[in-house]
């Protein structure tokens, strides 16, 4: 026969701090998929300048290289501060209010890996089929983008009062 946890176990579960533990525990998941991303597209970025043909490429493209660059080192930034910012400040005092800095900053690195990854479509596909090509297929990934990542999340979270 199982044996059931007693109860005083399980109302420990509910406790705010037992709350905010996993609430860590998910921050930490989420970077986990966040994190890799933007370490791609920056390392792609990264040796891009490297190879013959980049000196070829028109200013405007140097320029959006440079956009998306930055972008994407700001998102790495952003998106690996909570965990080393939590790190330094052990054991933390505060909990509630580490939790909101780095939602803050996990949500300002998202933004920016965004747009980094529109820009990197921009510039991949106006290489490969033209500026318009590029065009299109960047705002196609910005309405992605912005729909699965901001709008669905929104609207399921008025729909389901979730």
């Amino acid at each position: 026969m199982l044996s059931q946890r007693p109860q005083s176990d399980q109302d420990d579960q509910n406790t705010p701090e037992v709350e905010e533990d996993g609430d860590f525990s998910d921050m930490l998941s989420e970077q986990r998929i966040l994190l890799p991303g933007a370490q791609m597209l920056t390392a792609f970025l990264i040796i891009l300048p490297f190879n013959g043909g980049f000196s070829q490429i028109v200013r405007t493209e140097k320029m959006v290289f440079l956009a998306t660059f930055v972008l994407a080192l700001s998102s790495l930034v952003l998106l690996s501060a909570p965990a080393i910012q939590h790190r330094l400040m052990r054991p933390l005092t505060d909990r509630a209010r580490f939790k909101r800095v780095a939602t803050q900053q996990i949500l300002a690195g998202a933004c920016a890996l965004g747009f980094a990854f529109i820009l990197a479509t921009n510039l991949v596909i106006s290489e490969v089929f033209g500026h318009v090509a590029g065009l299109v297929a960047g705002g196609a990934i910005a309405v992605l983008i912005v729909s699965v990542w901001l709008l669905l999340p929104l609207h399921l979270k008025k729909a389901h009062g979730l």
